[in-house]
C-alpha cells in the first residue's frame, strides 16, 4: 500500500492508500478519484514529505504496546483499518447517492439557478441535486442560499 496526498483543481487538499503507484495512475487517467470537498475528479498529487523508515535498532528502541509484537505489525493493522474505513465510507456515498436519486430531482446544470428559483420562491420547493462550479457555489453562498457538496462516486469504482 502507498499513501498519496492528492490535490484537485479547486486546491483542495486530501489523502488516498493505493495497492501501488500504477493504481494511482489508472485511478485518475479513468477519471475515478474524486475530490471529497468540492467532487472534481481533476486529481494531482501534491507534494507530501516522505516517509523515512529507521533503523531496526531504531524500531527496537521504541516499546510496542504488545511487548510480543513483530516491528511493523502496528502500522500494518492501522493500514487494515484504514482500507476497511475508507470502504465502508465508499459504501455509505454510494448509498447516499441512490437515495439522492431515487428522491430529488436531477436538475444537472441548471443547479444554481433552480435553488435560487426555490430560494426565492420562484417555483415549489423540492429537493434537487445537480453540477456546480466553484464560481457558482460561492455565488450562491453569497446569496445566503445553502447548498451541499458531496463526492459523487461512480458505481463501478
Amino acid at each position: 500500500m502507498i499513501h498519496y496526498r492528492l490535490r484537485c483543481h479547486a486546491e483542495h487538499e486530501f489523502e488516498a492508500w493505493f495497492q501501488n503507484s500504477s493504481a494511482f495512475e489508472k485511478q485518475a487517467e479513468s477519471g475515478l478519484l474524486s475530490c471529497p470537498a468540492c467532487g472534481s475528479s481533476a486529481v494531482s498529487r501534491a507534494l507530501m514529505a516522505p516517509a523515512i523508515q529507521g533503523t531496526r535498532r531504531d524500531a527496537a528502541a521504541v516499546p510496542a504496546e504488545d511487548p510480543n509484537a513483530k516491528p511493523g505489525t502496528e502500522v500494518q493493522t492501522e493500514q487494515k483499518q484504514v482500507a476497511t474505513t475508507a470502504l465502508a465510507l465508499k459504501q455509505e456515498l454510494l448509498h447516499l447517492r441512490r437515495k439522492i436519486e431515487q428522491n430529488f430531482d436531477n436538475v444537472g446544470d441548471r443547479f444554481a439557478d433552480e435553488a435560487r428559483k426555490i430560494h426565492y420562491g420562484d417555483t415549489d420547493p423540492r429537493g434537487i441535486y445537480g453540477d456546480t462550479t466553484a464560481e457558482e457555489r460561492e455565488a450562491l453562498a453569497d446569496e445566503g442560499i445553502e447548498v451541499g457538496t458531496l463526492p459523487w462516486l461512480r458505481d463501478d469504482a
